[in-house]
């Protein structure tokens, strides 16, 4: 039988032969018999029929999240959960040498579970969905969304202050695929796109797009500003009581990356005082914010539920960028979205 075996409970390692990483694919880029790779599923059907189909010779060997794995289970490959599952105890002994998460961000990763083996992320998989999340929340600042729209008569008809996009100056700190999707898109609308880069000096991957020197340089002169970097150390607070005094006055502050990017104490004299014209936060700190929080009632805060990721194809895109990395696994090629625990992303 040359189709993919997907099992629940697994037979033992010797039912699967003696596995030769440089095996894994012959020279021509095909597959056959002895080019075996045994995948851990813990993420469902789905990612089981990409990879039978794709791969009619790997093993799938699914993985309740709730369950602690059989002692006879081995894989080369974990396509993971979120943490929290017995399954992370027993990486070593699964012999997991790559393991992809279906997040970008590693920050609430326990970093023992990350070390020791090679750990890819969803980098890319929903770039388009917060991108477009970006610029509807742009728009509704510009347009006075929802306070424009009428259940009585008005005063007046045919008046209204409502602004453009059309050149309006974006700011981006951090530029990677959700930050360059951005900036392509605002660009569309004529808008000025400046963006803030760790590694300026690459020069930027988007054209029309200016780097700014520094954080300072960048807030002080955007309209919008969207916040696109990874949680880390080094972005712990970027925007603080110091950062918010650089800020061009009644700027829009968008925030789709992570809570801790903000010192929300500071950025509340900031609203009040209206150097910050209006927060829109799809990210807080805590995550589930407690109830009673001053950002659920604050009349220039419009906050999410850290949903800008939501559409109904994101989990498939998290399934393309798994096999994407499952082909150059089993041909020995370097993987793509590799992470950097000291980096933090």
């Amino acid at each position: 039988d040359s189709s993919a075996r997907v099992r629940s409970s697994p037979g033992t390692p010797e039912a699967y032969g003696r596995f030769e990483p440089q095996l894994r694919c012959s020279a021509g880029g095909t597959y056959d018999p002895v080019c075996m790779v045994r995948v851990l599923n813990m993420m469902g059907d789905k990612v089981s029929a990409a990879v039978t189909t794709a791969l009619p010779e790997a093993d799938v060997i699914e993985l309740p999240y709730h369950e602690v794995p059989s002692a006879d289970v081995q894989g080369e490959v974990l396509f993971a959960a979120w943490h929290g599952s017995p399954v992370f105890d027993h990486l070593d002994a699964l012999g997991v040498d790559w393991m992809h998460i279906p997040g970008t961000g590693i920050d609430g990763w326990p970093r023992e579970i990350l070390e020791g083996r090679t750990v890819t992320c969803s980098r890319g998989a929903s770039a388009i969905p917060i991108a477009e999340f970006v610029l509807a929340s742009m728009l509704a600042f510009e347009k006075r969304i929802p306070e424009v729209w009428r259940s009585e008569p008005p005063e007046h008809w045919n008046v209204a202050r409502l602004g453009e996009l059309a050149g309006k100056t974006l700011g981006v700190v951090g530029f990677g695929g959700i930050g360059q999707a951005v900036a392509r898109r605002a660009l569309a609308f004529d808008m000025r796109v400046r963006a803030l880069r760790r590694r300026a000096g690459a020069g930027s991957p988007v054209e029309r797009v200016e780097l700014a020197s520094d954080l300072d340089d960048l807030l002080a002169s955007a309209d919008h500003v969207v916040l696109a970097a990874p949680a880390t150390p080094a972005t712990q607070h970027l925007i603080d009581e110091r950062a918010l005094t650089k800020v061009k006055p009644g700027v829009h502050l968008v925030n789709i990356a992570r809570g801790s990017l903000v010192d929300q104490d500071a950025l509340r004299i900031a609203l009040d005082d209206g150097r910050v014209a209006v927060a829109s936060l799809d990210t807080v700190d805590p995550e589930p914010l407690p109830a009673e929080h001053w950002l659920y009632s604050h009349p220039q805060v419009r906050l999410t539920a850290h949903v800008s990721w939501s559409s109904p194809v994101a989990f498939d895109r998290v399934i393309e960028v798994f096999m994407t990395n499952l082909h150059h696994y089993v041909a020995g090629e370097p993987l793509e979205g590799v992470i950097d625990v000291d980096e933090g992303y």
